[in-house]
């Protein structure tokens, strides 16, 4: 495994001498916008092996993408190498449907000292959750990013992570085009809940196993594929691809979906997520 292989899979070639905020940042856009947030493996019929070899080897020489916990795991790989104070912290994401937090930890994010202060590095949400840029770990404050206003609440030790909605102009789809995605449940999407308490990549690996087994989740009921992009975001979920253009009035993100064939799902794969696959996706 080398730094510099991986600064040529995200095209990043700047200096980074100092692990400082500004480097820190450089470098987490670059890997946004390289690495897509993706679990095709699990239906090409790929296991994915969590550690770190096989992830590099995946994303690095292979330039597929991940899901958090390789995504992830990479970038504290990458920044670990090149000096930063960093550890690994588990998450427990938020269910819309349920209205509540998942029971078990099922989501790894990474917290970065810098000078005294600390700061949330989440490279593996994807979607329209994706923070852009490293965030202040402070309770209550607004933290405006082009994704939107994201912040963290802190209650007893247990940290809330969230971002205020946007409204949707989708001109395919309605006569009366602007909506937010959860109508009737406010403007605060909550993404996840963590605490500080440092974990190691292998307090993950039953997750890992499970997510690939339980025909419960989401990662086993449809194959996912996002992009972060420099005005919004790209993704394929099945079939369907979305292409999201951020801010394109005010509060208001453009959307633009369309249905593919078979035949163009692998070809937009490889068009505009630069993945070519070794196995038939099923999605």
């Amino acid at each position: 495994m080398n730094i510099q292989e991986y600064f040529g899979r995200i095209s990043y070639n700047k200096p980074h001498k100092d692990a400082d905020l500004q480097t820190l940042t450089a470098i987490f856009q670059h890997h946004i916008r390289a690495i897509p947030f993706e679990n095709l493996s699990m239906h090409c019929g790929e296991t994915i092996e969590l550690d770190l070899q096989s992830t590099y080897n995946k994303i690095v020489r292979k330039k597929r993408g991940g899901w958090c916990l390789e995504s992830n795991h990479l970038l504290f790989w990458a920044l670990q190498e090149l000096g930063y104070d960093i550890c690994i912290l588990g998450g427990n994401s938020y269910e819309p449907a349920e209205r509540a937090y998942t029971a078990e930890t099922n989501h790894i994010l990474l917290k970065v000292v810098i000078q005294g202060k600390s700061y949330i590095a989440d490279a593996g949400f994807g979607g329209a959750y994706q923070m852009w840029q490293p965030l202040m770990l402070i309770s209550g404050k607004d933290q405006r990013q082009v994704p939107g206003i994201f912040r963290f609440t802190e209650d007893n030790g247990t940290w809330y992570f969230e971002k205020v909605k946007r409204k949707h102009y989708i001109p395919e789809k309605s006569e009366t085009p602007y909506f937010t995605d959860a109508p009737g449940a406010g403007n605060i999407r909550k993404i996840y809940r963590f605490t500080l308490e440092p974990r190691h990549i292998n307090d993950f690996q039953e997750l890992n196993m499970y997510l690939q087994v339980s025909p419960d989740n989401i990662l086993q009921k449809k194959s996912l594929c996002s992009l972060q992009t420099t005005e919004g975001l790209i993704a394929l979920v099945g079939w369907t691809l979305t292409e999201m253009k951020y801010n394109y009035t005010e509060d208001t993100d453009l959307v633009h979906i369309t249905t593919l064939t078979d035949e163009e799902v692998e070809k937009t794969l490889k068009e505009k997520f630069s993945i070519v696959l070794e196995n038939k996706l099923v999605p």
